[in-house]
């Protein structure tokens, strides 16, 4: 089990967090001085999960290089520039995520169930894992997999608590005002990522399409199955988020579950 590969959806635009997405894709925004796209792969190698098939798409070089240069950026170096030559000087102290990745460019556009199907040739296993790479959580993914082999579906998806973007009005029976509730966390599910499928999966997903399209043909079948998570979730979709990420990881990071 510990070879299931994890599918990260890293293509689209960001469109509502403009000041950070302009210049680089909103999975390489800053959530305590690494990109969040870090923080999600570290939740899933927290439970042996390493090997990552990165979907790309806009700006997606800019995640390359990221990864690419990592060790150029985390250590010392000297570099030849007559002769290119480049020596890092390894620093034994600072350690390496152990992250297999493959970088697959899905195009600039596509809509996240034709990006699926286009990674259909990196997924040698009948089951894998497919996220966001926007979102966060204290996820077991070792109890969500447990979930998916008992419930025996082609699909299962993490359902989880989203908070409401504006201030809630609590009020009494007199319709008196009794306080304003920021954002609080609803009782409604949404789809929050952390997915599972059999790779049977790829025969409900049509290019042009968005993956929600593919699960709904997966529920006329019932065949889609929902885990749930009422801990600690939080996706950043503006950039206000962005701000409340930083602050909880400076003071609480629930996700942080690894050492």
């Amino acid at each position: 089990m510990k070879n299931i590969p994890v599918v990260i959806f890293c293509g689209g635009q960001g469109t509502r967090m403009k000041e950070e997405t302009e210049f680089k894709p909103k999975p390489m925004v800053l959530v305590g001085g690494k990109p969040i796209l870090w923080h999600i792969m570290k939740i899933y190698a927290h439970f042996g999960f390493n090997n990552f098939i990165i979907a790309l798409g806009y700006k997606g070089d800019y995640i390359k290089e990221y990864f690419i240069n990592e060790e150029f950026f985390t250590h010392d170096l000297t570099i030849d520039l007559y002769t290119g030559k480049k020596v890092v000087h390894r620093n034994s102290r600072k350690r390496h995520d152990k992250f297999n990745i493959t970088f697959a460019d899905t195009g600039q556009e596509t809509l996240t169930g034709e990006r699926l199907l286009r990674l259909k040739k990196y997924i040698k296993t009948d089951t894998f894992m497919v996220t966001y790479g926007d979102g966060v959580g204290n996820v077991d993914i070792k109890k969500l997999l447990e979930f998916y082999e008992k419930r025996k579906v082609i699909g299962v998806i993490t359902g989880v608590h989203p908070k409401s973007k504006w201030g809630l009005v609590v009020s009494d029976k007199n319709n008196m005002v009794k306080r304003f509730q920021q954002k609080p966390k609803l009782n409604q599910y949404v789809n929050g990522g952390f997915m599972v499928f059999n790779n049977k999966i790829f025969n409900y997903l049509k290019p042009k399409e968005m993956i929600e399209v593919g699960l709904n043909r997966l529920i006329q079948d019932k065949q889609l199955a929902v885990y749930i998570h009422d801990d600690f979730w939080s996706a950043m979709d503006t950039y206000q988020d962005m701000e409340e990420l930083n602050e909880q990881w400076k003071n609480d990071p629930k996700w942080k579950i690894w050492h």
